[in-house]
């Protein structure tokens, strides 16, 4: 496949007009080294990376708690259609049996190798249950568990080692440990925590790098407590995810983060729940019941329980509604996710010899034009 006139995204983090040329399933340097060449003129159109979501729940009906193969096929089918070409699903804080169901069903999908036109599977995002109740948001309070490193070698060895991502409080107890014994093998993300900035830096130092949906279910920043918010701000390697689908951050909260933190710094997310995809009405999250109007999914108590937008969504509302670059925008939803599960020798940049996925977007609206996955048109 040759994709002609296209305005290109590059390693460099700028847009080229060139042409991309794909054989087989990979990107390659020139023209000479493409076979039975089909060509796709993408004037007008910007050329990015497939992206990278690693905090989604669910879409088109489907959860990833669901625990069953069909569900996680059916994510994934629906998120390649939307450019999204490698994904993290997130569980919820559920029972350990619960969790099991679900590594098990993980580990079975991810043996199964190539799933034809689907998003790529790479692990699991484990977000819950070693949280704070007091900043629970829409996880189930009666399944939290206080950290537990046996627990978690359980799950994570039920999955075949995949979690990739691990969210804890680090305040509570056990968590410390957990964060010193298995940083190396999981990126370690504070969330739905009371911590404090002194309990939050000690957590860095031991080896957390993440921070899950920055803001949300966690102190506010003020100059006196900078919590959470000001210790991952003054750790420089640690990275934190932005939901940005209108609902959950305020636009010029969005810009300060981006000038607080650098785009190299910050992942966007959709954290996605079932109801994505689909029309307004009752839902459940993590077995509880979600109401949907408009973009806005919320419990009973009116706490906000994922969004129902894709990630591609999230990024075009960067861009068009909150004034971030579509350059930061890009790095933010296909480098740097990659980068931070590990995949980024295979996957989030248009480069000879990687995967080749290519998401073209019209530069009127940034409208979905194709997505490229394997080489080959969805």
């Amino acid at each position: 496949m040759i994709i002609k006139n296209a305005s290109v995204y590059t390693e460099d983090g700028i847009f080229l007009t060139k042409d991309i040329y794909i054989n087989k399933d990979r990107f390659v340097d020139c023209i000479e080294k493409v076979q039975d060449a089909q060509e796709i003129d993408a004037a007008g159109c910007y050329a990015i990376p497939g992206l990278t979501d690693l905090h989604f729940h669910g879409c088109m009906g489907y959860d990833f708690c669901d625990g069953a193969r069909e569900a996680v096929d059916a994510m994934a089918g629906y998120e390649a259609s939307v450019g999204v070409t490698n994904i993290v699903p997130a569980t919820m804080t559920l029972s350990e049996e619960m969790l099991l169901t679900i590594c098990r069903t993980a580990k079975a999908y991810r043996e199964e190798g190539i799933h034809e036109g689907k998003a790529r599977f790479h692990g699991i995002n484990m977000e819950g249950p070693f949280v704070s109740l007091a900043k629970k948001g829409a996880q189930n309070g009666e399944y939290i568990h206080r950290p537990d490193l046996s627990m978690f070698d359980r799950l994570n060895e039920a999955s075949g080692n995949c979690v990739k991502l691990l969210a804890i409080a680090p305040e509570e107890e056990g968590a410390m440990e957990l964060i010193e014994k298995r940083h190396g093998r999981t990126v370690i993300s504070l969330a739905h925590t009371c911590a404090d900035y002194d309990t939050a830096m000690r957590a860095f130092e031991k080896g957390a790098c993440h921070v899950t949906h920055l803001y949300n279910a966690m102190p506010p920043y003020t100059h006196r407590a900078p919590g959470v918010i000001g210790a991952v701000a003054d750790t420089t390697k640690a990275e934190v995810e932005l939901i940005c689908d209108g609902v959950h951050i305020h636009p010029a909260a969005v810009r300060t983060t981006f000038k607080i933190f650098g785009d190299d710094r910050i992942i966007l997310i959709s954290d996605s729940m079932r109801a994505t995809g689909l029309e307004d009405g009752d839902y459940t999250l993590g077995g509880q019941d979600v109401k949907v109007t408009g973009n806005l999914a919320a419990l009973k108590d009116g706490t906000i329980a994922g969004s129902v937008t894709n990630l591609l969504d999230c990024m075009r509302t960067a861009v068009l509604s909150m004034g971030i670059p579509l350059e930061s925008a890009v790095k933010c939803a296909a480098v740097n996710p990659a980068k931070s599960v590990g995949i980024y020798e295979e996957h989030g940049s248009i480069t000879a010899g990687k995967k080749a996925d290519v998401v073209l977007l019209k530069k009127d609206g940034l409208t979905l034009r194709q997505v490229i996955l394997n080489g080959q048109l969805l």
